[in-house]
């Protein structure tokens, strides 16, 4: 499901909600599925579940997943909160410029974007 790399210089909540987050946009989590209970996530990775707490704040506060009091927490919808999905356009376009500052042409990124794999969809995978 998730793995750690403690090599990694991001913290461990980060890659933990990057794992989380690509579980989710990837579609192997469905909208509405249940992820793991903080302690028990927190037990199968031996750390914190304040750091998985952490990680599920932010996810939550993003838009990826919501919370039912009593409940869990789960996958959300399809789409994430306007606010994230502004950010995003801007660093794709941030992106995008310093890739064609560095010459990669228009059809090369037009191509990069086609090569990223719906939701849900195994079958095509994105390559480099």
């Amino acid at each position: 499901m998730i793995s750690l790399n403690y090599r990694d210089s991001r913290p461990i909540y980060e890659q933990i909600k990057e794992g989380l987050k690509r579980l989710i946009v990837t579609g192997a989590m469905a909208p509405g599925e249940k992820l793991p209970s903080v302690r028990t996530l927190a037990t199968q990775l031996s750390i914190n579940p304040n750091t998985i707490q952490r990680s599920y704040n932010e996810l939550e506060s993003e838009g990826y997943i919501y919370s039912v009091p009593g409940k869990g927490s789960f996958a959300a919808e399809r789409n994430p909160n306007e606010g994230r999905r502004a950010e995003l356009k801007e660093s794709l376009k941030a992106l995008a410029a310093e890739l064609k500052f560095l010459g990669v042409s228009e059809e090369e990124l037009f191509a990069l974007i086609r090569q990223v794999p719906e939701q849900g969809d195994t079958t095509k995978e994105a390559q480099p």
